[in-house]
C-alpha cells in the first residue's frame, strides 16, 4: 500500500471514492437535509481548495481518502468496504497526522465512524451534534508527548 497527497486537479476520482463510501455507511444516519450539504461540500472547489487530500493506494487503486484542513482537521475520511479492517485507514490517519504540525488534530466524526477514532486513539469532546442535518460527534487526538532526554 503506498500513501500519497492528491493534488487538486485529481480530485475526481477521490471524491467519487467519498459519495460512494458515505452513500452506503453514512448517509443513512443522516437527515435528508444533511445528505445535501454533505454533497454540496464535496461539489465546492473554493472549500476543496483549502483541504489536503491522501490516497492509499493498493496497486494504483485508489481504495482510501483522508482530508485535512489546515493541517489538524480531518475533514474527509473514507475507505473502501472491501479495503477496510486491513490497516488502510490506519495509514492515511498516520501519514495526516505526520504533517499535522500541531500537537492536537480534531474531527467532527459521523455516528458510523465513532469507533474507528477511538481506535486510532481520538476521544469525543461533547455530545452528538446536528447541524445541517448532519450529525456528528466533536472529537480530538493529542500527541503523546515524548520525555526530553
Amino acid at each position: 500500500m503506498q500513501i500519497e497527497t492528491i493534488a487538486q486537479e485529481n480530485l475526481a476520482q477521490a471524491l467519487a471514492l467519498v459519495e460512494r463510501v458515505f452513500t452506503q455507511f453514512d448517509a443513512p444516519d443522516y437527515l435528508p437535509e444533511g445528505t445535501v450539504s454533505f454533497r454540496a461540500f464535496l461539489h465546492d472547489p473554493e472549500a476543496l481548495a483549502l483541504h489536503v487530500f491522501y490516497g492509499a493506494y493498493v496497486e494504483d487503486q485508489l481504495v482510501g481518502v483522508l482530508a485535512t484542513r489546515g493541517n489538524s482537521h480531518i475533514a474527509l475520511f473514507f475507505v473502501e468496504p472491501c479495503f477496510q479492517r486491513q490497516g488502510v485507514g490506519r495509514a492515511l490517519f498516520q501519514a495526516a497526522n505526520d504533517a499535522c504540525l500541531l500537537d492536537e488534530m480534531t474531527v467532527n466524526s459521523s455516528p458510523y465512524a465513532i469507533e474507528i477514532y477511538k481506535k486510532l486513539g481520538f476521544h469525543a469532546l461533547s455530545e452528538e451534534q446536528l447541524k445541517d442535518g448532519i450529525r456528528f460527534t466533536p472529537m480530538k487526538y493529542v500527541r503523546e508527548r515524548k520525555p526530553r532526554e
